[in-house]
């Protein structure tokens, strides 16, 4: 899963950061508010942890930014500014959580995964699923019905983000930032290069018609062969 931090105090960034990762996560760490806030408008991260008092843009502006442009990634506040009305304005704007500082850390990691869970069933193991395809994310494996599937890391990175954005179009461009980042030079040649390879894994268990294409658009991991009405997810 990718989290995306947005913190002005470097120190306590990098702690963040390192606590994640601890955990398995893997981080995109910036202390500006307006990088924050252009890495957040992509839509490629799970979550979004976000301070309050930010150089550039604070994160009230962010988070009306990122939910006009219907972004919809889940986000978390952690900030000192702990008054009620802070609280209730943040909620208001648009944020999932508040959380303040100072903070325990299994609080805050509770906290991310809840909301993490509703970016799709988790199980007991850390699972995650979809019809009879099943993600297990501590061993990154994947199964279907039982079965085992052979992913390269990449397949298997590709496949989780369908899975974690269900029933939703995936632009191209989306996918070659979640998954191959966003400095990355892949085009989108490569994404249907791995579209591809994945179907065709997927094919072996009858489920290569679960990524549908989206003509002009990208894809969407959808059971159902219609597939219109769904708008870009944040």
């Amino acid at each position: 899963m990718k989290l995306l931090v947005v913190e002005d105090d470097v120190h306590l960034l990098r702690t963040i950061q390192t606590l994640l990762e601890e955990e398995g996560y893997h981080v995109d760490p910036t202390s500006c508010g307006e990088e924050g806030c252009y890495w957040a408008e992509q839509g490629i991260h799970d979550l979004l942890v976000l301070d309050l008092m930010l150089p550039g843009m604070d994160g009230f502006q962010i988070v009306r930014r990122l939910r006009a442009k219907q972004v919809l990634t889940p986000i978390l506040f952690l900030t000192a500014r702990d008054s009620a009305n802070d609280i209730v304005k943040g909620l208001d704007t648009g944020a999932d959580d508040y959380m303040t500082k100072p903070f325990e850390v299994p609080e805050l990691l509770a906290r991310i995964r809840a909301l993490l869970r509703r970016r799709g069933p988790v199980d007991n193991e850390g699972g995650i699923s979809y019809q009879k395809l099943v993600l297990m994310m501590r061993t990154k494996e994947a199964f279907i019905g039982g079965d085992k599937v052979d992913l390269t890391q990449k397949e298997f990175e590709l496949l989780e983000y369908f899975l974690r954005n269900r029933e939703q179009i995936l632009t191209r461009e989306q996918i070659c930032t979640r998954v191959w980042g966003l400095e990355s030079d892949v085009g989108s040649n490569v994404v249907e290069v791995y579209i591809y390879y994945l179907r065709k894994k997927l094919k072996a268990h009858g489920y290569d018609h679960m990524i549908q294409t989206v003509r002009n658009v990208g894809y969407m991991l959808k059971e159902n062969a219609a597939c219109s009405g769904k708008s870009v997810p944040g």
